[in-house]
């Protein structure tokens, strides 16, 4: 069956109703205050719905519920393979609503239909169900003892979760936490961005159809500074995690402090570097990666490579290369099919994506391409692919993460000279290199310091490979096998025989 038109798209956008309450105890409600805020569209400015504004009272309600759920066993005793078929039904759910969904996401987050339906979407399915997969094959293990006594190793669920998810990819951030964590048996307050809830506050009832217990999965839509600092707080959360920014990162582990130690985990900020070797087996292939790297998602992506290395002895001959790749992002309409960048997330982000070129341009970089804020016409947020020469690492466009398409680009003489100024970062989220030398992808891949690194390529990896970073990016790791340490306690059982 062939995907929508831009038209018929359009149309959808009309006709579709949207769900904006909170989702607690099995049922959607108003937050108890009976508080909203305004849900507009980046693409035009249009009201798309009010949502309900969740505060502490709606945090106090929830955990009550996530916490007398699994304190009931009806979820975190069932067996993990009945669990597993719930999770299973869950992702169909998802790909059979992905029309739906991609138009939720795309509507209330700006990115490219394309995109959401190609992208986010199955990727969001693809996370549940392999965490639904992997969750029945995760053995215990028994300890090597003496013969008089028996030592057993089991992994048991740690409870009640609180999921605070940033606004960049809702649904499939949402996912990558809720697999593990519904799949190991826990109960989670599910915390989406205030800036792009709606698929999160959707999924909430494709999780009862699917069979997910009532209050098991609670969604508290809500400002950070009153339900997400809350959920921080609360004494009765035993463990948190975030995909958001290193400052927000860096209070939760405060708020953990000060209440009652809950494990926190946190994958935070990136400037990921993007080095290119005079040897790169492919430049017009590295070109277009670079282009793609700093452009998808309209750079809203705590990966992109923003900071694009070149060696000095191709770089007056591959920059151009890299600019006529990145003519090829161009800012549209994001229910066109044909738009690979769509608008920024709203106005306070656009802000600060034209406050780092203008600084850019203050400390004396170079604007090769874009710069400007376009099809402002429309009432949308749209800034060009922006392309900076003559960036020094110690530029402030080059230092902090700007979550947006703009790209600098920093010249190098030798391998020790691109992995310092790699390094040379308060991040470690991502990094890539590119280079026909074998030794040297392996020696570069070990020196930098950072949680993945792609050879010969940008953003590689699926479902089995783990996500996180080194120094202020973070902590833990999403997907993989890895992701379930930080949803499940280890009990040493000693038992004399």
């Amino acid at each position: 069956m062939p995907s929508p038109t831009f038209a018929e798209w359009q149309q959808r956008a009309r006709d579709l109703g949207i769900e904006g309450r909170a989702f607690i105890e099995g049922a959607y409600c108003e937050a108890t205050a009976g508080e909203r805020f305004d849900c507009l569209s980046p693409i035009d400015g249009r009201l798309l719905a009010q949502v309900a504004s969740c505060d502490s009272a709606d945090a106090e309600r929830a955990v009550s519920s996530a916490r007398t759920a699994f304190d009931s066993g009806r979820w975190a005793r069932l067996a993990p393979a009945r669990r597993k078929a719930v999770m299973i039904r869950l992702a169909d759910l998802l790909e059979a609503h992905r029309e739906e969904l991609a138009l939720l996401e795309t509507l209330d987050m700006g990115k490219p239909i394309g995109d959401s339906l190609g992208v986010d979407i199955p990727a969001a399915a693809r996370a549940l169900r392999w965490s639904a997969e992997a969750i029945d094959k995760l053995y215990d293990e028994v300890a090597p003892t003496p013969d008089d006594q028996l030592g057993l190793v089991t992994r048991e669920p740690v409870g009640v979760v609180a999921a605070i998810v940033p606004w960049n990819f809702p649904l499939l951030m949402a996912c990558w936490k809720l697999g593990p964590a519904l799949a190991s048996g826990n109960s989670v307050l599910l915390k989406p961005s205030e800036k792009s809830p709606l698929t999160a506050i959707r999924l909430a009832q494709l999780a009862v159809e699917a069979g997910i217990p009532p209050g098991v999965l609670n969604v508290l839509p809500g400002y950070g500074h009153t339900v997400g600092k809350a959920l921080a707080l609360h004494m009765d959360v035993d463990t948190l995690v975030f995909t958001g920014s290193t400052r927000i990162a860096k209070q939760l582990m405060i708020y953990a402090g000060e209440s009652n130690m809950k494990r926190v985990w946190l994958e935070a900020g990136g400037k990921s570097p993007n080095i290119v070797f005079a040897d790169a087996p492919d430049l017009h292939k590295a070109a277009q990666a670079a282009a793609a790297a700093i452009a998808f998602n309209q750079g809203e992506v705590c990966t992109a490579g923003s900071r694009l290395l070149v060696e000095n002895s191709i770089k007056s001959s591959f920059l151009p290369m890299v600019v006529e790749a990145l003519k090829a992002w161009k800012p549209g309409h994001p229910l066109d099919p044909a738009t690979n960048v769509g608008a920024l997330v709203d106005t306070q982000q656009l802000d600060t994506v034209l406050g780092y070129i203008e600084a850019g341009q203050a400390e004396g970089a170079r604007v090769v391409l874009g710069g400007k804020r376009v099809l402002e016409e429309t009432g949308g947020l749209f800034v060009e692919p922006t392309l900076f020469d003559g960036v020094s690492n110690a530029m402030k466009i080059a230092r902090e993460e700007i979550f947006g398409p703009v790209l600098s680009v920093i010249g190098f003489d030798s391998a020790e000279e691109a992995v310092a100024i790699a390094n040379d970062t308060p991040y470690g989220l991502a990094a890539a290199l590119w280079t026909a030398d074998l030794s040297r992808a392996h020696r570069t891949a070990r020196a930098l310091r950072a949680g993945s690194v792609w050879v010969n390529q940008y953003d590689g990896g699926d479902m089995t490979a783990p996500f996180g970073g080194y120094k202020q990016s973070g902590n833990g790791r999403d997907k993989s096998l890895h992701a379930f340490d930080k949803y499940t306690e280890l009990k040493a059982t000693w038992i004399q025989l």
